[in-house]
């Protein structure tokens, strides 16, 4: 095939799967600027460190958000889950348990519940929306219920047990701030974009996602695989539980609500289709960055904090639209037109000819490389001329057959009109 049209593929590859790798770093970065000239300070480095703080505990859940979204299932629980994780941990530490163990146990204590997930949904075939919120109101009883309705504190900086806030936010003697923490949602990010990318797990999320019943009659054994991924998702929450306590300090009961929420949208704008098997780490990364963006830079512009919710839902409607669209692109059956074909063939010849023109070039041979030239410059106006007059004579074919359908459609209907008054 010519050149021309391995650059025609190339652009509708592009069009197809490109552009949505492309939309979310370019909003991220519109929006960073866009706050940095409209708003107070914005371009500052205390403002950074605000917009990566605020991504780390969305940031940890939405990853696990994404493995199950992949999947075609969805995780409702994701945020009372790292609460109630964070509240139990919190209440262990209050009654004796060294910080370490106490760390721990957040995690294990989310990685229980992504179990009970799991095997609800793989197991007994529930359907994730229902059995996950019903592990939502669950753990927010659970949380509540151990922590007997109080709050758990956590340890602040300089006093036993705080030395855990630095693994997130660094404090140097001089006051400076290093959000050490984005080097750990590095790290994580690094992990899960491996398993999704290069292991056995990631293969089979996408085969689920993409379609189940093919997944198991190919042989994926589908519910150790859906197990696992609820599991990922519940140690990612625990995580996540821990940079909340570390940037918080303060855990409420019955808190979480809502994050499951942010979690999702993060994942959605950064390109995971609700639909299943679609979906990367790193876009979900972006996604989260996206809407700490917009957390922080509302307040710039002095827009309360609800505005943020209303333009995150603007922003999640705008990336389902687009799944949608390139999803029907995807699925839709290109047949080429006599026009299309008779492009593709004399972009062959314009191709060869240019391979010719080469040859000269390399040769010297300048009477060969005016005649390419003139042959090249004719050809060019000649396909442009006979496609744009082939395409023209296909619309209006195009409309003439549309124009008869409609016309056959109301003679129909007066048809059946007179059949009814008679």
């Amino acid at each position: 095939m010519g050149n021309s049209n391995v650059s025609t593929n190339r652009m509708q590859q592009f069009k197809e799967r490109g552009l949505k790798y492309i939309l979310a770093p370019a909003a991220l970065i519109i929006l960073y600027v866009f706050f940095g000239i409209f708003g107070r300070n914005y371009f500052s480095y205390p403002t950074l460190v605000n917009i990566i703080n605020a991504a780390f505990y969305i940031g940890f859940i939405a990853m696990g958000e994404t493995f199950i979204i992949i999947t075609g299932g969805i995780d409702l629980s994701v945020g009372t889950v790292m609460m109630a994780s964070t509240l139990i941990g919190g209440v262990a530490l209050k009654h004796g348990f060294p910080m370490v163990p106490s760390l721990i146990l957040i995690i294990l204590v989310g990685t229980a519940f992504g179990t009970v997930n799991g095997l609800m949904v793989s197991l007994l075939k529930m359907p994730p929306f229902i059995a996950t919120l019903g592990t939502m109101m669950i753990s927010m009883g659970v949380g509540s219920i151990v922590s007997n309705v109080q709050s758990a504190t956590f340890p602040i900086r300089g006093h036993e047990g705080g030395w855990f806030k630095s693994i997130f936010l660094y404090l140097s003697p001089s006051g400076g701030m290093i959000p050490t923490g984005a080097l750990l949602l590095l790290v994580v990010g690094v992990i899960c974009h491996l398993m999704l990318s290069s292991t056995k797990l990631g293969r089979y999320t996408y085969a689920i996602g993409s379609n189940i019943e093919a997944a198991r009659l190919s042989g994926v054994n589908v519910k150790k695989w859906q197990m696992m991924v609820y599991i990922i998702s519940g140690v990612l929450a625990g995580i996540g539980g821990i940079s909340y306590a570390a940037i918080y300090t303060t855990v409420l009961p019955a808190q979480g609500q809502g994050f499951e929420l942010y979690a999702i949208a993060a994942a959605v704008i950064g390109g995971t289709s609700l639909a299943g098997g679609i979906g990367t780490i790193w876009g979900t990364v972006i996604g989260v960055f996206i809407m700490s963006v917009l957390a922080t830079g509302l307040p710039s512009l002095n827009l309360q904090a609800h505005w943020q919710t209303f333009f995150t839902g603007i922003i999640v409607i705008g990336a389902v639209l687009l799944d949608m669209y390139r999803n029907k692109k995807a699925s839709e059956v290109h047949i080429d037109t006599p026009a299309d074909v008779y492009k593709k063939k004399e972009s062959e010849r314009i191709a060869e000819l240019k391979r010719e023109l080469v040859k000269a070039k390399s040769s010297g041979n300048s009477s060969r490389i005016a005649e390419l030239r003139k042959q090249l410059s004719v050809l060019q106006g000649e396909i442009r001329a006979t496609y744009s007059r082939m395409k023209a004579e296909e619309k209006a074919a195009k409309a003439r057959i549309r124009e008869e359908e409609r016309k056959a459609e109301r003679d129909f209907e007066e048809m059946l009109n007179k059949k009814n008054q008679e």
